[in-house]
Protein backbone atom coordinates (compact mmCIF):
# COMPACT_ATOMS: atom_id res chain seq x y z
CA UNK A 1 0.00 0.00 0.00
CA UNK A 2 0.90 3.52 -0.38
CA UNK A 3 2.59 5.48 1.84
CA UNK A 4 -0.91 8.05 3.06
CA UNK A 5 -0.12 11.06 3.57
CA UNK A 6 -3.41 12.67 4.57
CA UNK A 7 -5.95 13.27 7.03
CA UNK A 8 -9.20 10.63 6.78
CA UNK A 9 -12.63 11.65 6.75
CA UNK A 10 -15.79 9.35 7.74
CA UNK A 11 -17.59 9.51 4.27
CA UNK A 12 -17.78 11.78 1.30
CA UNK A 13 -19.84 14.60 2.70
CA UNK A 14 -17.24 15.24 5.26
CA UNK A 15 -14.73 15.81 2.45
CA UNK A 16 -17.06 18.01 0.76
CA UNK A 17 -17.91 20.03 3.71
CA UNK A 18 -14.50 20.28 4.18
CA UNK A 19 -13.12 21.03 1.03
CA UNK A 20 -15.41 22.97 -0.68
CA UNK A 21 -14.57 26.22 0.89
CA UNK A 22 -11.14 25.55 -0.26
CA UNK A 23 -12.09 24.72 -4.20
CA UNK A 24 -13.88 27.98 -4.21
CA UNK A 25 -10.57 29.93 -2.93
CA UNK A 26 -8.31 27.94 -5.75
CA UNK A 27 -10.77 28.86 -8.81
CA UNK A 28 -10.54 32.43 -7.57
CA UNK A 29 -6.88 32.55 -7.00
CA UNK A 30 -6.52 30.46 -10.69
CA UNK A 31 -9.08 32.43 -12.80
CA UNK A 32 -11.17 31.77 -14.86
CA UNK A 33 -8.99 29.43 -16.65
CA UNK A 34 -8.27 27.11 -13.63
CA UNK A 35 -11.12 24.33 -13.02
CA UNK A 36 -11.39 22.53 -9.22
CA UNK A 37 -13.34 19.48 -9.19
CA UNK A 38 -14.63 17.13 -6.58
CA UNK A 39 -14.83 13.70 -7.01
CA UNK A 40 -17.34 11.29 -4.70
CA UNK A 41 -15.49 7.58 -5.28
CA UNK A 42 -17.37 6.84 -2.10
CA UNK A 43 -19.25 3.57 -2.06
CA UNK A 44 -19.09 -0.20 -3.93
CA UNK A 45 -20.65 0.52 -6.81
CA UNK A 46 -19.57 3.94 -7.91
CA UNK A 47 -20.61 5.08 -11.63
CA UNK A 48 -18.29 6.49 -13.34
CA UNK A 49 -19.92 8.56 -15.38
CA UNK A 50 -21.46 10.49 -12.16
CA UNK A 51 -19.06 11.49 -10.11
CA UNK A 52 -18.73 15.00 -9.90
CA UNK A 53 -20.04 16.28 -6.40
CA UNK A 54 -18.83 20.04 -6.53
CA UNK A 55 -16.77 22.23 -9.04
CA UNK A 56 -15.54 25.23 -9.65
CA UNK A 57 -15.04 26.93 -13.34
CA UNK A 58 -16.68 23.47 -14.99
CA UNK A 59 -16.82 25.92 -18.49
CA UNK A 60 -12.81 24.63 -18.67
CA UNK A 61 -13.77 20.99 -19.47
CA UNK A 62 -17.71 21.42 -20.16
CA UNK A 63 -18.77 19.29 -17.02
CA UNK A 64 -20.72 19.96 -14.08
CA UNK A 65 -22.17 18.75 -11.03
CA UNK A 66 -23.35 14.76 -11.79
CA UNK A 67 -21.21 14.33 -14.56
CA UNK A 68 -18.28 11.75 -15.31
CA UNK A 69 -14.64 11.28 -13.89
CA UNK A 70 -11.90 10.83 -16.33
CA UNK A 71 -10.15 7.77 -17.62
CA UNK A 72 -7.68 7.86 -14.47
CA UNK A 73 -11.12 6.97 -12.33
CA UNK A 74 -11.16 3.46 -13.34
CA UNK A 75 -7.52 2.46 -12.38
CA UNK A 76 -7.84 4.25 -8.59
CA UNK A 77 -11.31 1.99 -7.94
CA UNK A 78 -8.80 -0.90 -9.39
CA UNK A 79 -7.14 -0.16 -6.07
CA UNK A 80 -7.96 2.21 -3.51
CA UNK A 81 -5.52 1.50 -1.09
CA UNK A 82 -2.37 2.50 -3.45
CA UNK A 83 -1.34 6.10 -3.48
CA UNK A 84 -3.16 7.56 -6.93
CA UNK A 85 -1.68 11.39 -6.11
CA UNK A 86 -0.16 13.15 -8.55
CA UNK A 87 1.07 16.65 -9.61
CA UNK A 88 1.57 18.71 -12.89
CA UNK A 89 0.63 16.28 -15.18
CA UNK A 90 -0.98 16.80 -19.05
CA UNK A 91 -4.28 16.10 -19.56
CA UNK A 92 -6.11 16.84 -23.09
CA UNK A 93 -9.96 18.36 -23.78
CA UNK A 94 -11.97 16.54 -26.21
CA UNK A 95 -11.68 19.76 -28.32
CA UNK A 96 -7.70 19.31 -28.45
CA UNK A 97 -6.71 21.90 -25.80
CA UNK A 98 -3.76 20.76 -23.30
CA UNK A 99 -4.03 21.33 -19.80
CA UNK A 100 -2.15 21.12 -16.34
CA UNK A 101 -4.06 18.81 -13.90
CA UNK A 102 -3.17 17.82 -10.25
CA UNK A 103 -5.17 15.51 -8.22
CA UNK A 104 -5.09 14.38 -5.14
CA UNK A 105 -7.02 11.37 -3.13
CA UNK A 106 -8.95 11.38 0.33
CA UNK A 107 -9.36 8.73 1.95
CA UNK A 108 -11.85 6.97 4.81
CA UNK A 109 -10.97 5.61 8.45
CA UNK A 110 -9.83 2.16 6.70
CA UNK A 111 -7.63 3.59 4.37
CA UNK A 112 -9.61 3.23 1.19
CA UNK A 113 -9.99 5.77 -1.15
CA UNK A 114 -13.56 7.78 -1.29
CA UNK A 115 -12.97 11.25 -2.96
CA UNK A 116 -10.51 12.82 -5.36
CA UNK A 117 -9.88 16.78 -5.61
CA UNK A 118 -8.47 17.37 -8.87
CA UNK A 119 -7.19 21.12 -10.10
CA UNK A 120 -7.44 21.50 -14.43
CA UNK A 121 -5.54 24.58 -15.78
CA UNK A 122 -6.28 25.16 -19.49
CA UNK A 123 -3.14 26.06 -20.70
CA UNK A 124 -4.04 26.96 -24.31
CA UNK A 125 -4.00 30.83 -24.02
CA UNK A 126 -0.55 30.60 -22.92
CA UNK A 127 0.28 28.13 -25.82
CA UNK A 128 -1.19 30.40 -28.52
CA UNK A 129 0.37 33.62 -27.27
CA UNK A 130 3.73 31.72 -27.28
CA UNK A 131 3.11 30.53 -30.46
CA UNK A 132 2.54 34.17 -31.40
CA UNK A 133 5.83 35.46 -30.02
CA UNK A 134 7.81 32.51 -31.70
CA UNK A 135 6.38 33.50 -34.82
CA UNK A 136 7.40 36.97 -34.47
CA UNK A 137 11.24 35.83 -33.24
CA UNK A 138 13.91 36.23 -36.30
CA UNK A 139 15.12 32.97 -37.36
CA UNK A 140 13.11 30.57 -34.94
CA UNK A 141 11.70 27.53 -37.36
CA UNK A 142 10.25 24.49 -36.41
CA UNK A 143 12.05 21.91 -37.07
CA UNK A 144 10.07 18.55 -38.48
CA UNK A 145 9.62 15.71 -36.31
CA UNK A 146 11.22 12.76 -38.07
CA UNK A 147 10.34 10.08 -35.36
CA UNK A 148 6.67 8.60 -36.29
CA UNK A 149 4.07 9.22 -33.70
CA UNK A 150 2.83 5.62 -32.09
CA UNK A 151 -0.50 5.69 -30.93
CA UNK A 152 -2.56 2.70 -28.65
CA UNK A 153 -5.78 1.78 -27.69
CA UNK A 154 -8.43 -1.13 -27.24
CA UNK A 155 -9.80 -0.83 -30.80
CA UNK A 156 -9.63 0.59 -34.16
CA UNK A 157 -11.95 3.31 -32.87
CA UNK A 158 -9.98 4.31 -29.83
CA UNK A 159 -6.93 4.57 -31.71
CA UNK A 160 -8.73 6.97 -34.68
CA UNK A 161 -10.11 8.92 -31.88
CA UNK A 162 -6.39 9.52 -29.94
CA UNK A 163 -5.21 10.59 -33.72
CA UNK A 164 -7.47 13.13 -33.92
CA UNK A 165 -7.42 14.89 -30.62
CA UNK A 166 -3.62 14.65 -31.43
CA UNK A 167 -3.93 16.28 -34.35
CA UNK A 168 -6.26 19.19 -33.27
CA UNK A 169 -3.89 19.66 -29.99
CA UNK A 170 -1.09 20.57 -32.46
CA UNK A 171 -3.17 23.23 -33.82
CA UNK A 172 -2.63 25.01 -30.66
CA UNK A 173 -5.86 26.71 -30.36
CA UNK A 174 -9.55 24.74 -29.83
CA UNK A 175 -11.97 23.76 -32.41
CA UNK A 176 -13.95 26.80 -31.71
CA UNK A 177 -11.17 29.16 -32.49
CA UNK A 178 -9.57 27.40 -35.84
CA UNK A 179 -9.34 28.99 -39.37
CA UNK A 180 -10.27 27.02 -42.61
CA UNK A 181 -6.91 26.58 -43.04
CA UNK A 182 -6.01 25.30 -39.60
CA UNK A 183 -8.99 22.64 -40.07
CA UNK A 184 -7.58 21.31 -43.65
CA UNK A 185 -4.22 21.25 -41.93
CA UNK A 186 -5.90 18.95 -39.08
CA UNK A 187 -7.14 16.47 -42.22
CA UNK A 188 -3.91 17.04 -44.00
CA UNK A 189 -2.20 15.34 -40.72
CA UNK A 190 -4.44 12.66 -40.54
CA UNK A 191 -4.52 11.94 -43.84
CA UNK A 192 -0.40 11.78 -43.83
CA UNK A 193 -0.47 9.28 -40.99
CA UNK A 194 -3.31 6.75 -42.41
CA UNK A 195 -6.04 8.02 -39.79
CA UNK A 196 -8.10 8.99 -43.15
CA UNK A 197 -8.32 5.01 -44.43
CA UNK A 198 -10.20 3.81 -41.49
CA UNK A 199 -13.54 3.65 -41.80
CA UNK A 200 -16.36 6.46 -40.96
CA UNK A 201 -12.48 7.89 -40.13
CA UNK A 202 -13.58 11.17 -42.76
CA UNK A 203 -17.24 11.31 -40.51
CA UNK A 204 -15.31 11.09 -37.13
CA UNK A 205 -13.22 13.73 -37.98
CA UNK A 206 -15.79 16.08 -39.08
CA UNK A 207 -18.01 15.66 -36.06
CA UNK A 208 -14.78 16.80 -34.08
CA UNK A 209 -14.13 19.96 -36.12
CA UNK A 210 -17.54 21.06 -36.19
CA UNK A 211 -17.90 20.78 -39.63
CA UNK A 212 -20.18 18.81 -42.43
CA UNK A 213 -19.05 15.41 -44.19
CA UNK A 214 -19.02 17.08 -47.46
CA UNK A 215 -16.80 20.35 -46.29
CA UNK A 216 -14.46 17.65 -44.87
CA UNK A 217 -13.99 15.65 -48.39
CA UNK A 218 -13.45 19.03 -49.75
CA UNK A 219 -10.79 20.07 -47.21
CA UNK A 220 -9.26 16.87 -47.57
CA UNK A 221 -8.92 17.07 -51.15
CA UNK A 222 -7.62 20.76 -50.89
CA UNK A 223 -4.91 19.64 -48.83
CA UNK A 224 -4.19 16.27 -50.72
CA UNK A 225 -3.42 18.84 -53.89
CA UNK A 226 -1.49 21.05 -51.59
CA UNK A 227 0.88 18.15 -50.71
CA UNK A 228 1.44 17.05 -54.59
Amino acid sequence: MGKQTHDTYEDAAEVLETFRPLMRAIAAAGGPSCEVVLHNLDGADVDLRHTIAAIENGHVTGREVGGPSTSLGLNVLRNRKEDHDAFGYRGFTDDGRELRCSSIYLRNHAGDIIAALCINVDLSIVQHARSLLESLLPGQQVSANASPDEYFGRDLVSVMDTMITEAIREVGRPVTQMTREDKVGVLAHLDERGATQMRKSVETIAVRLGISRVTAYAYLDEGRRAAN
